[in-house]
């Protein structure tokens, strides 16, 4: 995979793509905490400590830009606030910015506002750097998306055009829905209005970036169950315009037609992946990767 992306991007860029695992709470000593990172395999020249603690249920990262980190959740509802103010890279003060939410899963920061999308709305925290300690209200921006839970946690962000992304998985393993925007990656003003669809035939993404030199959309994909242990791939894909399908339901990973929906359309209608990532590795994040710390190989 390593050759082919350095054939799609730059040598300077590297395409990142995170598989998280799930982490849990728990009260142990410094000593077993020291254990359990060292478990973790890292490459040669790389090292890791913990940032923060006491952030349940931790998913999507934003950074502000008077470096706050903020972080959505799924089950605990909760969205939070990280300050490090040092730059020791580790968390002085962990905020609640709001609790009880449904599934905050995503989380993007635009002209000093924070953006939070749950399952069935966009709202927006203004200004809220300057208000951790005392957050202000949010304001709704959309409150008119899908209501299904399943798949239905999102990743947000905004993209070169300045306006919202928003997916909506599909609310099952593998369905055809009458409303189109299941299955699809929305886009819409920051004020939440003029939503419209971007991409669609996209089962559920929750990690998508744009190409630093020619801002081409690429996302990540988790494909279907129950097809075995070995199909279908899930998938990395690139959608540089309006308008394209990647698929689902009706055909997985360019050429495995779905065994309900495959009759209806062919595989050769679609556009196929960029780079099939294997079945069920459930890639949780992807981002182009434009620092400078990590070894030069």
């Amino acid at each position: 995979m390593t050759d082919f992306l350095m054939q799609q991007a730059p040598r300077f860029y590297s395409l990142l793509i995170i598989c998280l695992t799930c982490l849990y709470s728990c009260s142990v000593s410094r000593e077993a905490d020291r254990s359990l990172l060292n478990e973790v395999q890292l490459p040669e020249g790389f090292d890791i400590s913990y940032y923060a603690k006491d952030v349940k249920g931790a998913r999507s990262l934003e950074r502000g830009a008077e470096g706050t980190i903020f972080v959505g959740s799924r089950d605990a509802g909760n969205v939070y606030a990280l300050v490090d103010r040092d730059d020791d890279h580790q968390t002085e003060k962990v905020h609640i910015i709001d609790e009880n939410l449904r599934s905050p899963n995503g989380v993007a920061f635009r002209n000093g506002d924070l953006y939070v999308a749950e399952i069935h709305r966009v709202i927006k925290y203004e200004d809220i750097e300057q208000q951790l300690t005392d957050p202000p209200e949010p304001v709704v921006i959309n409150d008119n998306l899908p209501d299904e839970s399943h798949h239905g946690w999102k990743y947000i962000a905004f993209g070169p055009d300045d306006k919202l992304y928003v997916p909506v998985g599909a609310p099952c393993n593998v369905c055809l829905k009458e409303d189109e925007r299941f299955s699809s990656l929305l886009r819409m003003e920051p004020d939440g209005s003029n939503s419209e669809i971007y991409a669609e035939g996209i089962r559920n993404t929750v990690g998508f970036d744009w190409h630093p030199q020619n801002e081409e959309l690429w996302f990540t994909d988790n494909g279907r169950d129950w097809m075995g242990d070995n199909k279908p791939p899930d998938e990395l894909n690139k959608a540089p315009e309006k308008g394209m399908h990647f698929g689902f339901p009706f055909c997985h990973g360019c050429d495995i037609p779905d065994p309900k929906f495959g009759d209806k359309r062919d595989c050769s209608e679609f556009t196929p992946p960029v780079q099939k990532l294997g079945p069920h590795v459930a890639a949780l994040g992807m981002t182009f990767y434009q620092g400078d710390m990590f070894p030069a190989e």
